[in-house]
């Protein structure tokens, strides 16, 4: 794993809001990161927390979810954290399900909604650390 690992932030139109909500409650834990982000996800996230080191890649229908395959393929992504509407039709749902099947077949540690996603970020395997299953989250510690 890099020195400082990657983060993917996408989000469906419908999710773009909550995605720039989790971003500002949790803007200290993620300058811990580098992040990508696709096109108005990522712009929207950047203005809302500038002082974040965040790559905009394309929309997501323009390519930028095969740019985030590409970044899984060759190990420059330690984390997918992809909110998806589950309720409105997605032209491009052909390229989601590939974004996702390379996270499933890399097995990086992918959030699809809020609640999963502020448990992955505290996580330890995604802080890079060794992990097992008595390994606690980190910032806690055992009682």
């Amino acid at each position: 794993m890099p020195a400082t690992p990657t983060l993917a932030l996408v989000a469906h139109d419908a999710k773009k809001d909550v995605m720039v909500d989790f971003a500002l409650r949790h803007r200290e834990k993620l300058a811990a990161f580098n992040l990508v982000g696709t096109g108005t996800t990522g712009g929207r996230v950047l203005e809302a927390c500038p002082e974040l080191r965040l790559e905009r890649l394309k929309s997501g229908p323009l390519g930028g979810d095969q740019q985030l395959g590409a970044m899984i393929a060759e190990g420059k992504l330690q984390g997918l954290f992809f909110f998806v509407d589950p309720l409105s039709p997605m032209p491009h749902d052909v390229d989601v399900k590939a974004l996702m099947r390379l996270a499933l077949v890399y097995d990086i540690p992918m959030a699809l909604n809020e609640s999963t996603a502020d448990i992955l970020l505290r996580s330890a395997r995604l802080q890079g650390l060794q992990t097992t299953s008595d390994t606690p989250e980190v910032g806690t510690s055992k009682s």
